[in-house]
């Protein structure tokens, strides 16, 4: 029944004939028995019948095709409704010979007309015998149902052919008639009729339409969260009025889509940091991101309709303008860095990409649209690293560069060059480079102590090239962490040959000024020393004398023999006496490289006051000793340390005869192990003293408080002692006098 409704419709809609045969065929196919149909319709032009529609076409007849012709059976068929097949096939006609060919034999040909004026035939074939009774009379039917449908009255003459949902509504608002879009949606909805799908109050826009006969245009209707738009047309002649629907349910979810996208987009760019712009290929700012104000200094609206050519630096202009213009026009997009004048006067680095907006049809640049960056702290950080590479480069330091595994990824050419490689060739380890005692440092504590303090450093050797000696350097190793946090490490080594060579050169010419004033020393001491020599020399006189005076008396004296024997054992013992005193004062003016070796502390504090002790009797002056013993030894030259000695200990007889002369006074000079392992001896005077002023500068070379002093004793003694790793200080002692300090570190501490 379904089938037979659409063809009425199809019919009264004047559907296309094609359309309408196929349903017609459909419909004669679904009854029982009939095993083929097809609707052939007249062609004046031909003057023969042509199938429509279906699968079923007709074989080209026999004979010449531009002979054919069915005129003849259009006279035969005139006045009838029905035509057996057998009887068809008997004419003398082009569409009974192509029935033939095609195996047709038994059933109906019924007159039936599709479309206005239209001439055509349905042929059904069926075996059944009883057929022709019902197909007869299904002809009938046929007949009158297409006549009534073709005397309908036709509502709507576009409303099968409009593709959007439509129908037909009368003045009451009830459906009149549906196109087949609007079925197809209904079928979306189980048992909802088509009143559903309009505005709920689609009946009062019905009586509007026809009353003011005037359209209602896009009024929403809703089902099932899906949204419709709808427009009343009204026909007052009629009073029906067409209603046009449209699905507006993936629109308004675009635009909602679209709404929230630019009130996010609206938002990005208004707290972005960057500087979005809108501007002409010529330059010319059509609109800026509120970031303007916080990059350049200028609000958007003072720079809307301005050049950006103006605010480029002079140096950036031309080469701006040229690569933009150029890249936007032939690959459509561009990257550039330069630099703009902030509002202040000042210029930014800027990095600037561009694409632009094309016109649809032309294809031409309509306007343009960039994103800009402040990158002035990152210019400035890679000029910074440019910089520090070129001073790295040009260093005349060796300079280093060391993974966490030890090996060597960079030298600088000053590192090349001490090392005696190419420019290419890289060591394999640390073990090519440096000596064994400096490598064994470096794995022992450098490394923890770099990672630990940021830095280590220590002195030691390169290993030079082949044929070199190896090299005296001041080492440090820095550590280094990356942005991801791990480690590397560089190495500077600064070459110290020149300097050995001035320490060295430094120490002859301290050696030679402490072997001067020896010299000195020994003139000064001079009465003293005659006086210690004189001594001996006057006994072994006296001895010799006696001596020869007992070996003239043997034969009257038994003893003188004994006597003779005492004497010359004194005079050995004198002689000895004297040169002692002798070869000390050679050890003293020694003159020569120094001997480092291990000295008794206290030893060398006794020799010392020997040297002294004549000029210390002379002005009343007592050397009290508070040495402490078993002190561990100490590695120094001893010539020097006992110059040292003396000179501190003459300092403070002097000092004491100043202040009380021709009256007795004392000097204490004591030793001890200080907590830090480091041993001191002191000397203390009863002298005048020395003001703040003179404690500080007392150690400054030519700087002295005697009327015919030089100022060098202190000085050189200072340096002396500081050469063998110790100090020399001076304080005020509770004496009133002064105590002066030598400390030097203990044996295997230095």
């Amino acid at each position: 029944m379904s089938l037979l409704n659409t063809l009425v419709r199809l019919v009264r809609e004047q559907a296309p004939v094609a359309v309408q045969a196929d349903a017609l065929q459909r419909l004669c196919l679904e009854r029982e028995g009939v095993e083929r149909a097809l609707y052939v319709g007249w062609q004046p032009r031909s003057h023969s019948y042509e199938a429509l529609a279906g699968v079923s076409r007709l074989p080209p007849g026999s004979g010449d095709p531009l002979q054919a012709n069915d005129q003849a059976l259009m006279e035969r068929l005139r006045g009838l409704t029905v035509l057996p097949l057998a009887e068809l096939m008997g004419v003398s006609c082009w569409l009974g010979g192509r029935l033939r060919r095609a195996g047709w034999s038994e059933g109906l040909a019924l007159v039936l007309p599709l479309g206005a004026g239209g001439h055509g035939l349905l042929l059904v074939e069926c075996h059944n015998r009883d057929a022709d009774i019902w197909l007869g009379w299904v002809g009938e039917l046929l007949g009158e149902v297409f006549a009534l449908a073709h005397r309908a009255k036709r509502t709507a003459p576009l409303l099968s052919a409009d593709p959007e949902p439509a129908l037909m509504l009368n003045e009451a608002g009830v459906l009149d008639d549906c196109n087949h879009a609007l079925r197809q949606l209904l079928a979306e909805f189980p048992a909802a009729q088509a009143s559903d799908l309009l505005p709920s109050n689609h009946a009062q826009l019905v009586r509007t339409c026809l009353e003011q006969a005037r359209s209602v245009r896009e009024v929403t209707g809703e089902r099932e969260g899906r949204q419709f738009l709808w427009s009343f047309i009204p026909d007052p002649s009629e009073r029906q009025v067409l209603v046009r629907g449209r699905e507006i349910t993936a629109q308004l979810r675009e635009q909602r889509e679209a709404a929230r996208a630019s009130r996010l987009y609206r938002q990005i760019i208004e707290n972005t940091t960057d500087l979005i712009s809108r501007r002409t290929l010529d330059g010319l700012l059509l609109d800026v991101s509120p970031a303007s104000w916080t990059l350049l200094g200028y609000w958007p609206e003072e720079l809307r309709g301005k050049e950006l050519a103006p605010m480029l630096h002079q140096q950036d202009r031309q080469r701006v303008a040229e690569r933009t213009r150029d890249a936007l026009i032939q690959d459509g997009y561009a990257t550039l860095t330069y630099r703009l004048r902030h509002r202040d006067g000042h210029y930014l680095w800027f990095e600037t990409a561009s694409r632009a907006i094309r016109e649809t049809y032309t294809g031409s640049v309509m306007e343009v649209v960039s994103v800009s960056r402040d990158i002035t702290a990152r210019v400035e950080a890679e000029e910074n690293l440019r910089r520090v590479a070129e001073v790295v480069e040009a260093n005349t330091d060796l300079v280093l560069f060391v993974d966490p595994a030890g090996r060597v990824t960079y030298l600088n050419p000053s590192a090349r060059c001490a090392l005696g490689l190419g420019e290419e060739a890289l060591p394999e380890s640390l073990a090519g480079v440096l000596d064994d005692g400096l490598l064994a440092s470096l794995q022992r504590d450098g490394w923890d102590i770099a990672r630990r303090d940021g830095v280590w450093s220590a002195d030691g050797r390169l290993r030079a090239g082949e044929g070199r000696r190896p090299l005296p350097v001041s080492l440090v190793l820095l550590a280094h962490r990356g942005v991801g946090g791990e480690r590397y490490y560089s190495l500077v080594a600064r070459d110290m040959t020149e300097h050995e060579l001035r320490e060295n050169q430094q120490r002859r010419h301290q050696d030679e000024l402490a072997h001067t004033a020896r010299l000195v020393t020994l003139g000064e001491l001079a009465s003293g020393i005659a006086h210690e020599m004189n001594q001996p020399l006057a006994a072994v006189m006296n001895y010799a004398s006696a001596s020869l005076r007992y070996l003239q008396s043997l034969d009257t004296q038994p003893d003188a023999a004994q006597r003779v024997e005492r004497g010359l054992q004194q005079i050995v013992e004198h002689t000895s006496r004297a040169s002692e005193v002798i070869r000390r004062l050679r050890a003293f003016l020694r003159k020569g490289q120094r001997r480092m070796q291990a000295l008794d502390l206290n030893e060398l504090v006794r020799t010392s006051q020997g040297l002294c002790a004549w000029e210390a009797a002379s002005g009343k002056v007592a050397i009290v000793e508070a040495l402490t013993e078993n002190l561990p030894p100490i590695y120094a030259d001893r010539v020097l340390l006992e110059q040292v000695l003396l000179n501190l200990l003459r300092n403070a007889i002097e000092a004491n005869r100043e202040r009380h002369a021709g009256e007795p006074s004392r000097i204490l000079i004591g030793s001890r192990l200080e907590d830090d392992g480091q041993l001191c001896v002191w000397v203390e005077d009863e002298g005048p003293g020395a003001s703040g002023d003179a404690l500080q500068q007392m150690f400054t070379p030519f700087f002295t408080s005697k009327p015919d002093g030089l100022g060098l004793g202190l000085s050189m003694s200072r340096g002396i002692v500081e050469g063998f790793g110790g100090t020399l200080d001076a304080r005020a002692a509770d004496t009133g006098g002064l105590c002066l300090e030598c400390r030097l570190p203990a044996g295997g501490k230095g």
